[in-house]
């Protein structure tokens, strides 16, 4: 059974930055796409980052290319989530998530939904304070 635990999460001035965590216990790790979606208060879950099994893939939501980077730690059997150069709009409850072949193109762009991820985290908050 796959479990996901995240960490990492915390309250920041704009400009700061944070690591989040994803511990990935059930060892579904080398079949499954990892993934960070973010949810604020009042609206709709949303995809920030996926990285493939392996790594050879990452994809990135327009809103925080540049300043995240998501990552794995294959022994560890954990993905990663480096957040730079935070913005009061990242405020947010982020969880982890696995799934598998979550890439869709839609409406002219690459894109993940909630939906094509079968295990979630519990979340973790991140707050961004101007």
């Amino acid at each position: 059974q796959v479990q996901l635990v995240e960490s990492g999460g915390g309250s920041v001035q704009t400009g700061g930055s944070l690591r989040l965590s994803c511990a990935d216990s059930g060892y579904t790790y080398s079949r499954n796409w990892l993934a960070w979606f973010r949810q604020a208060p009042g609206k709709e879950r949303e995809g920030v980052a996926t990285i493939s099994p392996g790594g050879r893939t990452t994809w990135y939501a327009d809103s925080v290319k540049g300043r995240f980077t998501i990552s794995q730690d294959n022994a560890k059997n954990t993905v990663f989530l480096q957040m730079d150069s935070l913005e009061p709009e990242d405020t947010g409850m982020y969880y982890c998530a696995a799934g598998v072949d979550p890439l869709r193109f839609v409406r002219g762009r690459w894109d993940i939904r909630p939906s094509d991820f079968a295990t979630w985290g519990q979340g973790t908050q991140v707050t961004v304070s101007s």
